[in-house]
């Protein structure tokens, strides 16, 4: 790998309107000095890699053709967006990408004017350039409205869904198709191997399968020439009617070490680029590790069990149990609504599937778990990873909803393990309760694992918490990984900290048992506040006529941003000052109430309450 090259052209691209202003000769000058600052800012930096190496020809082509940002150049996903960050006027910002407070690692509309649509999520792009060209049409505007969309991107409906209105309407729409073969891991689908195949000659197929919906099919074009790419690009820009472009790339274009492994440099740490990625000391086992081997542990136990993913291989820790049970493994493509209902399917014949999934991408399979899974009761286990904050991914990554929009599902089970031993066990528990089950677990390192070798835990009973430190005045309610958190907190004050396990069922018992002895309940979850498990907890007392007060700590209202996760917890005040400080300011107003009142809190207004109270707000006032 060659040092740094002189980026004598690059340096002086701010605006895209430079990039225009250039010769069309220059343009392959631009791409190679865009390729090589790439590599060196992502090895310094950390993020996206292999993506954006694939499509740096592309993204110097469509801004060298396009009026961006008056023309709307939508981009799907965004793994491949840092080109076009760099060419936007971001390049000096992509130092600090993915890290408070610099740029996102996606595509961001109050970013950028040249961010034309968000994205984080797969396969958006042309149904929101549809929109786009629907508008300009509607509102007599001769901006142009292009769609980029990778092979990978095009195995979910949502993308079919467009393309046939779009053919439909026979919309003045500019589809561009970047085919190279790879989601994160392999393509798959039949539209993979028969379609868009890397290397095929006239793409026959390609042509009377995008005709059938309404599109004129251009190509394929070789990605990666530049001059190509603008001839291909000023002659259909202005054509009438839906257009596609098939433009074949490689991923990790350019740098040897990544286009031998796409995958592995898909997403990276800072590295030496001379070097290339070394692997490091062995950290933690994460929670998605104690996943992975355990549900190889699971499928060696009961040929039942099936593991389904969205084209979450690598990022649900599968791919050892891709390898050992081949035939009980299938990933469905960045397909979330057909994965539940897959799922589904295999359970109506005894199985036992696991559907391993992240939380914000499970939203997008929320109809089929609530019709196809749970109004069913079919044995499906939800396997949802990246629960809570996930740090430098940010906003459209964060699993902030799942306990909101799960617990309110009938006939769903949902629980939340504090510890890399208790998912063990939970997952057990799953596969073994016959009936829907989700298991949610965040993206960090596994705490309170056994030793190595032992045998899966037994099953758990449903519906049961513990109580696992006695205190008095103030009981927090840990749901997940926040135990840890309570536990802190509770060394201070000396309060009591249960671990509650299940968002639902609740253990009532344990509720009821809390209340009475306590002054104040605190709930803990690195979920949304609004509709989460600390709204389960007061409806309960609600329903039940106790009037313990209880404070609820969890994500506030509003989108938690890139950063360390420990910046993010410490925004969402759910670190341990954080808790601390909310313990202390609401003590405080119920002492404030007491005292304009004149009436106790409780029937039993007991010293240790008095005593944490002024222990609390000394320490806020000092």
């Amino acid at each position: 790998m060659r040092s740094p090259i002189v980026r004598g052209l690059l340096d002086s691209i701010e605006d895209p309107a430079q990039l225009r202003a250039l010769p069309r000769q220059d343009l392959e000058q631009l791409a190679d000095e865009l390729r090589e600052f790439l590599l060196h800012s992502v090895a310094a930096s950390g993020g996206h890699l292999a993506s954006g190496l694939g499509t740096v020809e592309l993204s110097v082509a469509l801004h060298y053709c396009l009026d961006t940002p008056q023309d709307a150049l939508v981009w799907d996903v965004g793994h491949q967006c840092y080109p076009h960050k760099a060419l936007t006027g971001r390049r000096a910002a992509l130092q600090s990408i993915r890290k408070r407070p610099g740029i996102s690692g996606f595509l961001k509309r109050d970013e950028s004017a040249f961010d034309s649509f968000g994205a984080g999520h797969s396969s958006t792009s042309i149904s929101a350039a549809l929109g786009m060209a629907c508008a300009a049409r509607l509102q007599g505007s001769r901006s142009r409205a292009v769609a980029v969309i990778g092979d990978g991107a095009l195995t979910a409906g949502l993308a079919y869904e467009a393309l046939d209105h779009a053919g439909g309407l026979g919309a003045d729409l500019l589809v561009v198709l970047n085919d190279n073969g790879m989601s994160i891991s392999e393509n798959v689908g039949a539209l993979s191997q028969r379609l868009t195949t890397q290397g095929r000659g006239p793409a026959d197929d390609a042509r009377g399968f995008f005709g059938a919906l309404g599109f004129h099919y251009h190509g394929p074009v070789d990605g990666h020439d530049v001059d190509a790419l603008v001839g291909q690009l000023l002659a259909l820009r202005d054509a009438p009617g839906p257009r596609l472009l098939h433009v074949i790339t490689r991923k990790g274009k350019g740098y040897a070490a990544a286009e031998a492994e796409p995958i592995k440099y898909h997403g990276v740490t800072p590295f030496d680029p001379l070097a290339g990625i070394v692997a490091g000391k062995p950290a933690a086992p994460t929670y998605t590790q104690v996943f992975g081997e355990t549900v190889c542990e699971l499928a060696a136990e009961d040929p039942r069990v099936v593991v389904v993913t969205p084209a979450m291989r690598e990022g649900s820790g599968l791919v050892a149990y891709s390898r050992r049970f081949p035939e009980r493994y299938h990933d469905v493509g960045i397909a979330e609504q057909h994965a539940v209902t897959f799922a589904a399917g295999l359970a109506t014949r005894g199985l036992r599937p696991v559907v391993a999934i992240y939380s914000t991408f499970l939203q997008r399979g929320y109809d089929q778990l609530v019709h196809d899974v749970c109004l069913q009761q079919l044995p499906v286990t939800f396997a949802i990873d990246r629960a809570g904050l996930v740090g430098p991914d940010g906003a459209t990554h964060n699993g902030s909803l799942d306990n909101s929009f799960l617990r309110c599902v009938p006939g769903l089970v949902v629980m939340t393990p504090a510890s890399g031993t208790e998912l063990r066990a939970m997952l057990r528990t799953a596969v073994d309760a016959g009936m829907p089950c989700a298991v949610r677990y965040p993206r960090t390192a596994a705490t309170g694992l056994a030793a190595s070798g032992q045998s899966l835990p037994r099953a758990l009973p449903i519906g049961r918490g513990e109580l696992v430190r006695h205190g008095s005045g103030i009981a927090l309610l840990a749901f997940g990984t926040l135990l840890e958190t309570a536990h802190d907190v509770a060394d201070i004050i000396d309060a009591s900290v249960a671990n509650m396990r299940y968002v639902k069922p609740l253990d009532t018992n344990l509720l009821r048992e809390l209340a009475e002895r306590h002054d104040m309940l605190v709930t803990l979850e690195e979920s949304s506040i609004v509709g989460g498990a600390g709204s389960a907890v007061s409806e309960f007392l609600a329903a039940e006529g106790i009037s313990t007060p209880v404070l609820h700590l969890g994500l506030p209202d509003r989108p938690i941003e890139h950063g360390t996760r420990e910046q993010c917890l410490q925004e969402a005040g759910l670190d341990v000052p954080g808790v601390f400080d909310a313990v202390a300011r609401y003590c405080a107003k119920l002492a404030e109430r007491r005292s304009r009142t004149g009436k106790p809190l409780r029937m039993r207004d007991n010293a240790m309450f008095n005593g944490v109270l002024r222990l609390l707000t000394r320490s806020q006032l000092g």
